[in-house]
């Protein structure tokens, strides 16, 4: 919106011309959903508060979360709304990729928050039934992978990318929808099982983000991905306002959820980010990327199955609860020193990733 009107305003004065470069816009949205943030976060925890949408906390987990009961939940619609706005305003609403991207989050954050509306306001622990949740979820993932193939120009867009090799491309054809699919729906799930402390689930989104952005902008660049020998997909570019977003909703929703936190993501926000995260990296054809600098989320998922196969299969428990981020607490770290600690793995995480762009 506001960049379509700085384009109208250009052929006056020449300083409007500033919109047009992606990098600048870049930070718009990164400023821009920063600072909605932070005006929408107080008057939407106080809402949330009125309307009693408090967390219920587990009472078989770390003894010290009893505290937490209460606190406001289902704060992710602050990021989404942040982050839709941003996009509105500084993306070219011409891109399709935007459109998709933002469809997969409208989809995600409905599932996600009926699935908190139903625990928190109507007290059904089991939320939406698992069946009707995964039906959505999936729903979503498969209608953001057909549309991609279905739109692709080019054999490259429809093919599994090697990082760490320059010449291994695999022509994936319509396994293409499959994989897509998988990577779309296990990002979204992998982030909401992350989200279980203050803060944890949130800072490394933000950084995946900011590392996604790179791709983007790198891959939508007919001559850098030409020198770095990455896949050249036109306007994907683009993509790097949304990502911006990401990272200033995200910023600005930590201000808020940093410990002790004042409100929780929810489902409505960790379902959505992680589907949006997937989204991008199919789009920039980065999927083992995405695994690699996701690492922080795949081991808190990995830690989930484990704990179930094994207790399913021995009746015994690999580790004291899972995700793994409880198992640690149980063992007498405090919070802020598991989120920390998982912060910094994310970080070295999201630099190997960045490496593959130049290790080939």
């Amino acid at each position: 919106m506001l960049l379509w009107l700085a384009e109208q305003l250009a052929p006056g004065y020449k300083g409007f011309g500033v919109f047009s470069y992606l990098t600048f816009r870049f930070m718009l949205s990164i400023a821009t959903a920063f600072a909605l943030s932070l005006w929408l976060g107080p008057r939407l925890i106080d809402k949330l508060r009125e309307m009693k949408f408090g967390q219920a906390i587990r009472t078989d987990g770390p003894q010290t979360h009893l505290a937490k009961t209460g606190t406001p939940t289902m704060g992710g619609a602050l990021i989404l709304i942040a982050i839709a706005v941003s996009t509105l305003f500084w993306a070219r609403l011409d891109n399709l990729y935007i459109w998709i991207v933002l469809a997969v989050m409208a989809v995600f954050g409905a599932v996600g928050w009926v699935d908190d509306y139903r625990k928190v306001v109507e007290k059904n622990p089991r939320g939406l039934p698992s069946r009707w949740k995964y039906f959505w979820m999936s729903l979503g993932g498969l209608g953001a992978a057909v549309a991609l193939y279905l739109t692709a120009k080019t054999p490259v867009e429809t093919s599994l990318i090697v990082p760490f090799f320059k010449d291994i491309i695999l022509p994936l054809g319509l396994f293409y929808i499959v994989l897509s699919y998988f990577v779309i729906v296990g990002a979204s799930n992998a982030v909401n099982l992350t989200d279980g402390l203050d803060g944890l689930a949130i800072m490394p989104t933000v950084m995946v983000a900011g590392a996604l952005a790179v791709f983007a902008y790198l891959t939508g660049n007919i001559k850098f991905a030409s020198y770095l020998q990455i896949p050249f997909v036109a306007g994907t570019g683009e993509l790097i306002i949304i990502c911006g977003a990401i990272i200033g909703a995200g910023l600005g929703f930590l201000w808020f959820n940093a410990y002790p936190a004042q409100v929780f993501m929810g489902d409505v926000g960790a379902l959505s980010l992680g589907a949006v995260l997937g989204t991008i990296a199919v789009i920039v054809r980065q999927e083992i990327v995405l695994f690699i600098m996701c690492g922080v989320f795949v081991m808190e998922t990995v830690s989930v199955m484990l704990q179930v196969a094994s207790f399913k299969l021995t009746g015994k428990r690999i580790f004291r609860m899972a995700p793994i981020h409880h198992h640690f607490e149980l063992k007498g770290w405090p919070e802020t020193r598991v989120v920390a600690r998982f912060w910094i793995i994310s970080f070295m995480l999201v630099l190997v990733g960045l490496a593959t762009l130049k290790l080939r």
